[in-house]
């Protein structure tokens, strides 16, 4: 394997996520942007501009992308293109380092890995058989409240006392910009499989033995939960189809917006932990809000991400046009809206791609792999098996070969949630 002093990145993808790495990448040493593919130029154009203006490098954008992998100047790869198109991303990316055609070191692929198990095994195949560094971009288990908080419990609360034993984690909003998250057929599902890889892997970090290998926590079984409560009812089905005219159609096949996951882990000491996760996409606040609670025998510890250091207030008065600006998701332009002065900062993506840049360039694994991007689907599936089948299930990863959700499918009824199987 190549070393370098100074990694050189390229992305696949210019999107939403894309984005957040970008503006985090002015707290990212040793490494620039030098590439941004995209198949629809004009769009890599802007994030290769907003690049260039942020003075983290001066991107080349590419429309092919196998142009892009020959370059001598792409060392590494972040992946943050649709669910969709993932599993051929890979493969190309793959193929061309095992041919000798790319000079890659390590590749990134952003949350979730893949759209079912059968997807995220042949993800970790291939990344393994090209023998290269490969890292899962889960951004929450790398945001500092939630670094310095599992390390305040384990150094002082499990150290003095036992093991925590439940860990509570949410991520709620509004809805997705893009229409083909709303469309299971090609994202994979829902709310689920769009946020509940987070708050999963939020889950498991926070209640994971700092001084223990992360498989030391067993997954032994999964109750979920799946629920259309909001958009699939009027007015908002319509005002879903207006908004992406016509091609997502939730009277017809609805996708859940609200899930909920429940696992059972066994711990190396031998002790039964609980993670409980929920996700929403029917949620109506401020903004998108990410929250997290530990519990142990004589502690305990809570995050909002909707109760920051900074507030701001307009009256009625201001008359301002829809925006962003203050917090991601934001759902109001009036009134008090919590203001968080560095998204990029504060959900994680910074010191995540600090620390994936630096496990590259010293050629080193990270502690955040596919291999966990893999456990994480493998809990969706088991999540969503158990929301069709109305029942716990025990956690079985060779059960799971081979399932796809039935929204996934176009099959789901929101009114199963209250059916007996």
């Amino acid at each position: 394997m190549k070393q370098v002093d100074k990694l050189r990145v390229g992305f696949v993808g210019s999107g939403f996520a894309a984005r957040f790495h970008i503006l985090g990448w002015v707290g990212v040493r040793n490494a620039e942007i030098t590439a941004i593919y995209n198949i629809r130029e004009r769009s890599a154009r802007e994030l290769a501009s907003l690049a260039e203006d942020l003075g983290v490098g001066k991107p080349k954008v590419y429309t092919d992308i196998f142009e892009m992998l020959s370059s001598k100047s792409v060392d590494a790869v972040w992946i943050a293109n649709p669910n969709f198109v993932r599993l051929d991303t890979v493969k190309s990316i793959a193929e061309e380092a095992k041919q000798g055609r790319s000079d890659l070191i390590g590749v990134c692929c952003e949350k979730p890995l893949a759209r079912n198990v059968d997807e995220a095994e042949a993800l970790v195949k291939s990344v393994e058989e090209a023998g290269l560094l490969h890292g899962y971009l889960e951004n929450q288990v790398f945001m500092p409240s939630v670094v310095k908080g599992r390390d305040i419990l384990w150094k002082y609360g499990a150290k003095y006392t036992k093991r925590p034993y439940l860990a509570r984690a949410a991520e709620e909003h509004g809805g997705p910009h893009s229409s083909w998250f709303w469309n299971a057929r090609l994202s994979g599902g829902g709310v689920m499989l769009d946020m509940m890889c987070h708050s999963l892997e939020a889950a498991r970090f926070l209640l994971s033995n700092p001084d223990e290998p992360k498989s030391s926590l067993k997954p032994r079984t999964v109750y979920g939960e799946i629920a259309s409560l909001k958009w699939s009812h009027e007015p908002y089905s319509s005002m879903l189809k207006d908004r992406f005219r016509g091609e997502v159609d939730y009277s017809k096949e609805p996708a859940e917006d609200y899930a909920l996951a429940v696992v059972t882990y066994e711990a190396e000491d031998g002790s039964l932990l609980i993670s409980e996760t929920r996700t929403s996409w029917s949620f109506t606040g401020p903004a998108l809000r990410l929250s997290f609670e530990v519990l142990g025998p004589e502690y305990s510890m809570t995050i909002n991400t909707l109760q920051p250091e900074l507030f701001t207030f307009f009256s009625r008065n201001v008359k301002i046009p829809s925006t962003e600006e203050f917090v991601e998701k934001q759902a109001a332009e009036q009134g008090l809206m919590p203001t968080i002065p560095n998204e990029a900062f504060t959900y994680g993506y910074m010191d995540e791609d600090r620390y994936m840049v630096d496990c590259f360039i010293n050629g080193r694994m990270p502690r955040e792999d596919w291999k966990d991007g893999l456990l994480i689907v493998q809990l969706m599936m088991a999540s969503y098996m158990s929301a069709e089948q109305g029942k716990k299930v025990k956690f079985s990863p060779e059960a799971l070969r081979g399932f796809i959700p039935a929204v996934a499918r176009g099959l789901w009824k929101p009114k199963a949630l209250a059916e007996a199987p």
